[in-house]
């Protein structure tokens, strides 16, 4: 069995704590670290080499969103997930545009946390398309236009097969959904995926959601 290394990060000791009984219950994970602010949570990415970070969004300091562009940028960088109070923060929306795999609200319920960090670190879609549809809602109308051009643009690279497959994600689908829908095999889907990831220049599924998103705007 494969174990999956998560560093918590979040100012408030008592989260962490409640964080790291959490994701002991299950035997495939293992918190090999904690960081109270963003600097630390680099420096200690940098040390303990995790799968997936648990980041809070606001920290005194570096916050999450600066953080996660940070981490974004190491070699072999682990997934984020952000942690957030409120399931329409506007900070969400950046921290995903930093290059966060999606987002958790802090009173998610432990078995979900536990499920999300196992789907983030295996590459799947994290956000349940209500999720993504409401995540998608809250995107700001500044530019607009501009965004749906560069969209458009770069989804014109695409074949046709990779364009129904960035749909598919866009809808906030699984790759095993994503398998029955378009009568291919997971792997064949995963390797779409991983093309797809390459072409568009984005560093993971929801960005993929977001393309796809601005492009139909």
């Amino acid at each position: 069995m494969v174990t999956i290394r998560v560093l918590l990060v979040d100012d408030d000791a008592l989260v962490r704590a409640g964080l790291r009984m959490i994701l002991s219950s299950s035997e495939e994970l293992e918190v090999v670290g904690e960081a109270a602010d963003g600097a630390d949570a680099v420096a200690a990415v940098q040390a303990s080499r995790p799968d997936v970070v648990l980041m809070d969004i606001r920290m005194p300091g570096m916050d999450g969103i600066t953080a996660t562009s940070a981490l974004r940028r190491l070699p072999n960088p682990p997934h984020v997930i952000v942690l957030t109070t409120f399931q329409a923060d506007e900070h969400v929306m950046s921290a995903i545009r930093a290059g966060a795999d999606g987002f958790l609200l802090k009173d998610t319920p432990p078995t979900e946390i536990v499920n999300a960090v196992k789907l983030v670190a295996a590459g799947e879609a994290m956000l349940s398309p209500s999720v993504t549809r409401t995540l998608l809602a809250h995107l700001g109308t500044d530019e607009t236009s501009d965004r749906r051009r560069t969209a458009v643009q770069r989804l014109s690279s695409l074949t046709e097969r990779e364009q129904e497959v960035a749909t598919a994600v866009g809808s906030g689908a699984s790759n095993a959904e994503i398998a029955a829908s378009l009568f291919m095999s997971e792997a064949t889907v995963k390797a779409h995926v991983s093309r797809l990831l390459t072409k568009l220049e984005v560093t993971n599924r929801v960005q993929i959601a977001i393309l796809v998103h601005d492009a139909h705007t």
